[in-house]
């Protein structure tokens, strides 16, 4: 399986390319059908706007993995009378996070601006404050990169209030097989899973259970994964980001199985499978309770659906931030969905 190592890395390098903060989706869901229309499948857009694909299987009770490929990001709020454009978040995007990072705005009618977001007065040279202020999205702002001096300056280029700013994600991957980028939180496990499906159909082998591969775009904001489960799911397994920090376990090269966050803990009995499947097939991984976290398979209970629960993904350090995880978290993972769904060869 280390042959798709290279390939999940050039997905994920092309998906965080791709801006996407949630509601501004679209380009990188008609990626994804593209994507997987040349492996051979046949993925099916929902009318809220997610990608959902079957990867076959025999056995009746399906079991449905999620990862969401939408971002955090933020929408014009206010355009200044200096030209300057005041900052919305989207999601639990953090404004200290966001200075001196370069940022694009679309506009609603095909135009795409660059700029910068900067502290308001940036200049330590002029701002004796700089130092000791707060960052907040009362006191940061985007600054153009076009000749601009008023708001009407701004309005004439097509700039309104709600216009999406996508920040740069910044993708490095390091000799040592450290993968630096925004949005690892969850393009990385979107990129494993788009991995899983193209090792199907190279090795002409199909899942044990039948597997659905299930890309939400409204997980940022809490009701991602809340629609669009087929009849025949009796598990759900959301595979996003694993928490690195003070007081966990997991480092950048585990898979991360989490036993509760936020909102409670996950199902026992489903958890347990996937722990036994990682210690009898050698795989490194941790378990740990998340403190400060929910996951798209939660929004899928709150809807109603009567399902097993899981969580498991590649340990990130620094998340909704520069976020980091390994080449190692990255293909554990893999390994883990992999040995846990089965395949069988095709005749």
């Amino acid at each position: 399986m280390e042959q798709y190592q290279t390939w999940i890395l050039e997905k994920l390098q092309e998906l965080t390319a791709i801006d996407s903060p949630t509601g501004f989706t679209g380009r990188v869901t008609d990626y994804l059908v593209e994507e997987y229309q040349k492996m051979g499948y046949e993925p099916v857009r929902t009318y809220k706007g997610g990608i959902l694909i079957d990867l076959g299987g025999t056995e009746k009770e399906a079991v449905l993995t999620a990862s969401h490929v939408d971002t955090l990001g933020a929408v014009t709020a206010e355009i200044k009378e200096n030209g300057r454009l005041k900052l919305s978040p989207v999601g639990a995007l953090c404004a200290s996070t966001l200075e001196t990072e370069n940022c694009r705005i679309y506009t609603r009618f095909g135009e795409v601006y660059e700029g910068t977001c900067q502290l308001v007065n940036a200049s330590s040279h002029v701002n004796g404050e700089f130092s000791q202020t707060v960052r907040t999205y009362q006191n940061i702002e985007i600054v153009l990169d076009e000749n601009v001096r008023s708001g009407e300056d701004v309005r004439k280029l097509g700039i309104d209030n709600g216009d999406y700013v996508c920040f740069d994600p910044v993708t490095k991957i390091t000799k040592s097989g450290y993968i630096k980028s925004r949005f690892l939180d969850d393009k990385l496990s979107a990129a494993v899973l788009m991995g899983y499906a193209k090792f199907l159909k190279d090795t002409k082998r199909t899942p044990k259970r039948k597997v659905y591969q299930y890309f939400t775009v409204f997980e940022e904001i809490g009701h991602g994964a809340s629609a669009s489960v087929p009849e025949d799911v009796t598990d759900v397994i959301s595979v996003d980001m694993g928490c690195v920090g003070e007081g966990i376990s997991c480092t950048e090269k585990e898979v991360s199985i989490c036993a509760k966050d936020s909102g409670g803990p996950y199902h026992y009995d489903l958890t347990t499978e996937l722990i036994k499947t990682a210690r009898e097939h050698e795989i490194s991984y941790a378990v740990d309770v998340y403190p400060f976290y929910t996951s798209d398979v939660e929004a899928t209970l709150k809807s109603g659906y009567d399902i097993r629960h899981a969580l498991i993904g590649p340990g990130v350090y620094a998340s909704h931030g520069y976020e980091r995880s390994h080449i190692n978290g990255m293909m554990n993972t893999f390994r883990l969905l992999s040995a846990y769904l089965g395949t069988e060869e095709q005749d």
